[in-house]
């Protein structure tokens, strides 16, 4: 056999073995509590094996003495030619030898680790699962069974230790499916959008020496950070992609944490390029840009918990934040994570060897067109496409996550479109582009998902992608194609006025010390309805300042509301204090959205004055919006079946039950 033994498929069903020793204390979705913190423990132990007598040597030296903490966990990690050490006397060969304190010193022992990975299990809470698994009596054997799984570097390599956690990854998410979707994206989801995301930058990542960075602000498990890392394998093994990740779940940030570390063992980069935190309010890579942005922050998730922090953020840096252009309705803050990434987008400098930045995010359709003209939303769309970074958005079929059925988006946006799309954003439907099953491994459904891309269906929309033409699935619009200005339609407001003996008594009951005024307009109008309000309050104020009445302006304002209705008949009221100029009637106020493309005053001459003469345009209050209705652009009609085609069907239908009950009545 060679150095390097079976490929990631052999090892990872070995430990999938394993985990049937749960089976009892555990039900199958909580597998991965245990599965996945062991696995990155034996790893680990595997890893630092060759080097383990010197970590000690120099531990030993060093304990009681003045390093500590970070200081004494850099000259270990020194030792042992790691990111990570582990200074116990223990490791799994001598964890087998003592079966009746096997919790103590399996806790001993992931306490010798150095800080990063000392926090990992913390964030995992194995702690908690050593003590089930031991008072269940099945510890020892699990152990003992990872003691038998060789993940030594020399057997299985980085790559492969990353697919093999991949792997476990994915199955047990899949066990777990009724929550999986809030930190775990399908993989063919995640395939398409990191082809799509690397889709013109072959000439840039075959650069001898090309360094990138690549974040994911709501990283999950890991998935698209190892799935980015792996097309680089594949397509650029020279490049070098460093990728990061933040995440708020605690086990999700342990699953990413642990992955990265499994699968890079012999790499010097940071040794914390997965982070534990809140995007919103934590942001633990402030002041960074990066090259690429990959996501699929969590649909439809209210961001109440971080209101104040954002919000003032928001109104006290502006744009000089990251939450410039608007803030989206509390109940979802997808577009929040949108603009967390926009803000740590490279300069486009190619003198400077920045040469932009480039972003994938899955999100609801929600965001397309949820909110009207200055709207959080809606400012948010505007901003992004002004600048025009909008390159593209692709509407996936639905059922294809754990959670959910419902239609999903992949947005992709940058600050580097090629010439041929700029000014441009290309509308991509792929919403029947899928195969029947959960997984291209299997045709059961997986909760909520019962569909996926199959890799021939990635490749054609990928194809579809990159010619950038117009068909039956793909169309190309220009960037104020989606925006509209938002018109203020008035009509005038038509009064008539009338006084009854009810109305006279409820004004009189609020304004008793205006009695004798009263009386007078009574006397002096009459109880026949006029309908031009105009000469009705010419007349009033007259008649008060014959009398030297001095009304105030809520008296006024108490009068017209008790004593006049509106009526369709009546002449429009003039606005007091203009000439000419009606007062708007708010119960008959309309908005018109005017595409940007139009002149506003052609539109209001051809689609409103025809049929309300007497509106006018309130241009004080125009606002701009706007808004992507994805299925407007691809809106097939279906003609309605004839219905002698019906009739036929409905007569077949009668027939069998007759036939169905004769045979019961036999």
């Amino acid at each position: 056999m060679s150095a390097v033994g079976p490929d990631h498929n052999y090892f990872a069903n070995l430990i999938w073995q394993i985990a049937d020793l749960l089976r009892g204390p555990y039900r199958p979705p909580q597998y991965e509590r245990v599965m996945l913190p062991m696995t990155a423990l034996r790893r680990f132990d595997c890893v630092l094996a060759p080097t383990k007598a010197k970590v000690l040597a120099a531990y030993r030296r060093r304990k009681g003495g003045r390093l500590k903490g970070d200081a004494l966990d850099s000259v270990l990690d020194q030792a042992a030619g790691q990111r990570f050490h582990n200074h116990s006397e223990l490791d799994f060969d001598r964890l087998q030898g003592d079966p009746d304190h096997i919790a103590e010193h399996l806790a001993s022992y992931i306490a010798g680790f150095s800080g990063n990975v000392r926090r990992i299990f913390e964030y995992f809470e194995f702690e908690t699962e050593i003590e089930k698994m031991n008072e269940a009596h099945i510890l020892y054997l699990v152990v003992s069974q990872f003691r038998n799984v060789d993940l030594h570097p020399d057997r299985v390599p980085n790559d492969q230790m990353g697919l093999l956690f991949e792997n476990l990854i994915r199955r047990f998410n899949e066990l777990a499916n009724e929550t999986a979707g809030d930190h775990f994206t399908p993989r063919e989801v995640i395939r398409l959008m990191v082809d799509i995301l690397f889709i013109e930058d072959d000439e840039l990542l075959a650069t001898p020496g090309a360094v990138r960075k690549l974040l994911d602000p709501a990283c999950g498990t890991g998935g698209m950070l190892a799935q980015a890392q792996n097309y680089l394998r594949e397509h650029h093994p020279r490049a070098r992609l460093y990728v990061h990740g933040q995440d708020y779940n605690k086990r999700a940030y342990a699953t990413a944490a642990s992955d990265m570390l499994m699968k890079q063992v012999d790499h010097n980069g940071a040794a914390d390029n997965v982070r534990f935190g809140d995007s919103f309010t934590d942001d633990r890579f402030r002041g960074e840009t990066f090259d690429y942005f990959l996501t699929n922050p969590p649909f439809g998730v209210d961001w109440k918990k971080q209101k104040n922090h954002v919000r003032r953020e928001h109104e006290k840096l502006g744009f000089a934040g990251r939450f410039g252009a608007g803030l989206p309705r509390i109940n979802d803050g997808s577009l929040l994570f949108l603009q967390h990434m926009v803000a740590k987008f490279e300069p486009v400098r190619p003198a400077e060897h920045k040469h932009g930045s480039r972003l994938a995010i899955v999100l609801s359709g929600s965001p397309l067109f949820t909110g009207g003209a200055g709207s959080g939303e809606s400012e948010i769309r505007r901003w992004i496409i002004e600048n025009d970074w909008l390159e593209a958005i692709v509407a996936l079929p639905e059922q294809m996550f754990y959670n959910t059925g419902i239609g999903t988006y992949v947005w992709i946006v940058t600050n580097r479109k090629e010439k041929r799309r700029r000014g441009k954003i290309q509308l991509l439907d792929a919403r029947a582009c899928w195969t029947p099953g959960g997984s291209p491994d299997s045709r059961r459904s997986l909760g909520d998902k019962r569909r996926h891309i199959a890799a021939p269906q990635i490749a054609e929309i990928v194809r579809l992608y990159g010619r950038f033409a117009e068909d039956e699935h793909s169309k190309i619009f220009d960037n104020a194609d989606f925006g509209h200005t938002r018109v203020t339609v008035e009509r005038p407001l038509r009064l008539r006025y009338g006084m009854t003996t009810d109305d006279k008594a409820r004004f009189l009951n609020a304004r008793p010390s205006l009695l004798r005024d009263v009386q007078a307009i009574d006397k002096a109008l009459g109880r026949k309805p006029l309908r031009d309000w105009n000469l009705v309050r010419e007349r009033i104020d007259d008649l008060l300042d014959e009398r030297g009445s001095r009304w105030k302006k809520t008296d006024h304002s108490l009068f017209r509301h008790v004593f006049t209705q509106t009526d369709p008949a009546a002449e429009p009221v003039a606005a007091e204090g203009a000439t000419g100029d009606c007062e708007p009637d708010p119960a008959l106020r309309d908005f018109e959205n005017v595409p940007l493309a139009q002149d506003v005053d052609e539109y209001f001459a051809r689609e409103v004055e025809p049929h309300v003469p007497d509106a006018w345009m309130d241009r004080a209050k125009d606002r701009i919006g706007y808004e992507i209705n994805f299925n407007r652009h691809f809106y097939r009609y279906t003609p309605l079946r004839p219905l002698e085609e019906i009739d036929a069907e409905l007569r077949e239908a009668e027939n069998e039950v007759q036939r169905l009950l004769r045979e019961v009545t036999r």
